[in-house]
């Protein structure tokens, strides 16, 4: 399993911007998925947005247009760049890799976005 942290969260106001982290223990492979999911109080986990090995992006259409997912495979780190923050976007976000059929998930970092 690929050991992950979270970085980033925070408290913004609405129409704000974050940029969450996600560093893995040692390189990600350009053949691993990578992804952001978040869970917001009350609700169940739900996608965010993928890059698969091929580099071609998948959005949830909620952020689609505000959010951008990217990787660095030599630095071991996910990045998940938000902007025009809404309420809604209110959760904890994880970061997910898929390897080797089989997912690690890290520990989440909160997002709140309230004025």
């Amino acid at each position: 399993q690929v050991q992950l942290v979270e970085s980033g969260g925070g408290l913004v106001q609405p129409g704000g911007s974050l940029r969450l982290s996600c560093a893995a223990s040692g390189s990600i492979f350009s053949s691993d998925v990578v992804g952001w999911y978040r869970q917001a109080p009350g609700s169940q986990r739900e996608f965010v947005a993928v890059i698969p090995g091929g580099g071609s992006t998948t959005y949830a259409d909620s952020v689609k247009g505000r959010f951008t997912i990217s990787r660095d495979n030599a630095k071991g780190t996910v990045y998940l760049q938000m902007k025009s923050l809404k309420p809604e976007d209110t959760a904890v976000y994880y970061c997910n890799v898929y390897r080797w059929g089989q997912g690690s998930w890290g520990q989440g970092t909160q997002v709140t976005v309230s004025s």
